[in-house]
């Protein structure tokens, strides 16, 4: 007799709590971890506020249609985020180039993206630049937010120092929600202080406004190709590694294609990268949102629809941000990236036999040097090269 076929296992539901929680957390942990450094890269590329609220709206529905659609294909919980590293390399890098060179950039790198993902070279291509010279080029580029963080104490002691002490003590406790805390007390002390100016604040859906790209030799060397190493070693490789880590197989380069393909559409609207997210993604994957690994990818679209929604009032963020302190942004941003300056710096410095040449990367790429029109970034994944090349050989103590 034959045996009885084989039940299809069902898919999950999607109307779930622990779903629909996790994809909110992750959303409301990117949005409050790092919008506000989209927006300072924003104005450094001298967007107005109407430009800065599409250059969100873009960005929110590009994750928001990638992490739908690639979870919804793979059954996976696959996450897409903007690249937090390259907008705060944007943010040093772009003041004094015209927006339209901006754009010029997003598109060239993305489409070394897109170029990785069908020939399969990002691995190999990872492997031309020493992990050390990417983490020390990556520390060096966000040097300055950290330093800004501690230094906005000058002109708003009262209200960096509470959300200092908030960092510390939440992430002891609830080191997944410290930025968030960080926020919620950032936004009560300074409305007690009445440092906050509510009044041009509102509510509005916002269209992305396209601009036409313009190239430049020395903006694609000096931005587009540090742009380009940061999303990949520092958003897409920790990304991959993500899903690893989880169980989940997902092959690499259809998810560097699709995120590729979408940043080369939307970024003459702002979006200037599209790429697999690692911190935020982990909250879709963990077995509080469903104990079977393969029923949790419906937490990653959720979290996708909520992007959506955000991208549709991008414009608000905008206006709040405008209303918000000085010394709060910079105090956000500094502290939303310590953990990533600190673990920079640990693979900058832990190869012993690479520690000089990443520390030189590090000094070059933090002193913000121009040369020949071209930024810091590459400067210092030059000077890094250099002088591992040019070092003897020696074994790791």
């Amino acid at each position: 007799m034959a045996p009885p076929p084989a039940k299809r296992q069902s898919p999950p539901p999607l109307f779930t709590a622990s779903h629909i929680t996790a994809g909110f957390v992750a959303v409301l942990v990117g949005y409050t971890s790092s919008a506000v450094i989209i927006f300072q890269a924003a104005a450094a590329a001298g967007a107005s506020p109407a430009q800065i609220g599409g250059w969100l709206s873009a960005l929110g529905l590009a994750m928001g249609l990638t992490s739908i659609g690639l979870s919804l294909h793979f059954r996976q919980p696959i996450l897409t985020a903007w690249s937090t590293p390259g907008a705060a390399l944007l943010a040093t890098s772009l003041p004094g180039l015209p927006l339209s060179e901006a754009i010029g950039i997003f598109l060239f790198s993305a489409a070394m993206v897109v170029v990785c993902g069908v020939t399969g070279w990002f691995a190999r291509l990872m492997q031309i630049i020493p992990q050390s010279i990417a983490a020390a080029m990556l520390a060096g580029v966000l040097l300055r937010f950290g330093l800004d963080a501690f230094a906005s104490m000058e002109t708003d002691f009262i209200l960096v120092l509470s959300m200092f002490l908030t960092y510390l003590a939440a992430r002891h406790w609830l080191r997944r929600y410290a930025i968030l805390l960080v926020l919620v007390v950032a936004l009560g002390v300074a409305a007690l202080l009445g440092e906050i100016d509510a009044a041009g604040t509102h509510l509005i859906l916002t269209l992305p406004q396209p601009i036409w790209p313009t190239f430049s030799l020395s903006s694609l060397i000096g931005v587009g190709i540090p742009l380009f190493v940061v999303t990949m070693a520092s958003q897409n490789a920790p990304g991959v590694a993500t899903l690893r880590a989880a169980g989940y197989d997902t092959p690499v380069s259809p998810l560097m294609i699709w995120t590729g393909l979408t940043t080369l559409l939307l970024a003459p609207f702002g979006a200037f990268s599209i790429c697999l997210a690692a911190i935020t993604a982990a909250i879709c994957m963990g077995p509080d949102v469903h104990p079977e690994a393969d029923k949790r990818y419906p937490a990653a679209m959720w979290a996708g629809g909520f992007y959506l929604l955000a991208g549709l009032f991008g414009g608000s963020i905008g206006t709040l941000f405008d209303a918000l302190p000085p010394g709060l942004v910079l105090a956000i941003a500094g502290l939303a990236l310590l953990p990533t300056i600190g673990s920079s710096l640990h693979r900058a410095l832990l190869e012993a036999h690479q520690r000089e040449a990443a520390l030189v990367t590090f000094l070059v790429t933090g002193s913000g040097v121009t040369l020949f029109g071209v930024g810091a970034a590459f400067w210092g994944l030059v000077a890094g090269m250099l002088v591992l090349i040019t070092a003897s050989p020696q074994r790791p103590t």
